[in-house]
């Protein structure tokens, strides 16, 4: 069954083009409407009746879709989501993600006739169906961390970063090197730790060193899951000399067990991570910078443009990359 996207697609518009067509809302070229109506007619669409039948009022609120509200990428996130919407009267309502369930529950909620006046969804991709209700309903969310070509998006190349983060301990001479990851195709379908896992497998074919399974672990995220896999890497017969961690969080886990192990940071490991979360400067740890704060921000600003323009044309917005270099990386000893 035809969706609104397939139709805005078949025609080369925006999803809030079709929208407006359909409910004969907003000035619409007569060139435009026409093609929006032969491609309804080409793909039989009809819209929901559900959506149709919901309320045009909306909750005065901005609402945001996060999972683990609490970690520290999230919260830094966060918070530049709301200090972008002090400029507004519009408050800001979390709905935190810690279950499957959760997600399906809160991405049907805001297609519903509770739906707030625009929402912001990080690290989520939602269904086809729940893309396609979204714009039926006149919502335009802003997601972080997917790039998903009918909303407005902002995110960063995963597989660039792992690169960026190897080719920083190639550079610094070292050839044992291993990786640490989260599990992947988990049970929220987050793929940015599998992309920077492919960036150093590049990263080192490109060196021409081989990406030995024994180095490169997976497991749940957290900092007590990295520091038992860094135990096993560190009690190797041919320990790696550095460690990539795909998160600053599991890069602190490294750190604490090469403490407990006796082993000096960089002179004996050299240690890396990703996000440049606030406690990673005090830690001294090198990591390659996510833009988290900035990415609050903009979504802040996309979302007040939607709310202002529901017809504008959807954004995209790729945040560069960099290693910020600290005291946990340094030449191999030996």
């Amino acid at each position: 069954m035809a969706t609104i996207i397939d139709v805005a697609k078949r025609a080369g518009v925006a999803v809030t083009t079709v929208s407006r067509v359909i409910n004969d809302k907003g000035q619409v070229k007569e060139e435009t409407r026409d093609r929006v109506l032969a491609a309804i007619d080409e793909l039989a669409y009809r819209p929901s009746p559900a959506a149709r039948s919901l309320p045009r009022k909306r909750a005065h609120a901005v609402s945001v879709l996060v999972p683990f509200v609490t970690h520290p990428s999230a919260v830094a996130r966060v918070q530049g989501i709301v200090h972008g919407l002090r400029k507004t009267d519009i408050p800001v309502t979390i709905l935190d993600v810690e279950k499957p369930a959760h997600q399906s529950e809160h991405l049907d909620t805001l297609a519903s006739s509770y739906r707030p006046e625009g929402a912001v969804i990080i690290s989520l991709v939602p269904s086809e169906r729940q893309l396609a209700r979204f714009a039926e309903v006149e919502l335009c969310p802003v997601f972080i961390d997917a790039d998903i070509p009918e909303f407005s998006r902002i995110f960063i190349d995963d597989r660039t970063g792992g690169v960026l983060a190897t080719d920083h301990l190639i550079g610094l001479g070292h050839r044992r090197i291993a990786f640490i990851g989260d599990i992947e195709n988990g049970s929220f379908g987050f793929e940015s730790s599998a992309k920077r896992h492919q960036g150093y497998r590049d990263a080192l074919r490109v060196a021409g060193l081989e990406a030995e399974s024994r180095y490169q672990r997976t497991g749940p995220h957290g900092s007590d899951i990295s520091r038992q896999i860094a135990h096993e890497l560190l009690t190797l017969p041919d320990p790696p000399t550095a460690i990539f961690a795909s998160s600053d969080t599991q890069a602190i886990g490294v750190m604490e067990a090469a403490k407990e192990a006796r082993v000096k940071i960089p002179t004996e490991l050299s240690v890396i991570g990703f996000d440049d979360i606030e406690i990673s400067a005090y830690l001294g740890l090198t990591t390659v910078r996510h833009p988290l704060y900035e990415s609050g921000l903009i979504a802040a600003e996309l979302v007040i443009e939607h709310i202002r323009d529901p017809s504008c044309a959807p954004r995209r917005v790729e945040q560069e990359l960099e290693v910020i270099v600290r005291s946990t990386t340094g030449p191999p000893r030996d």
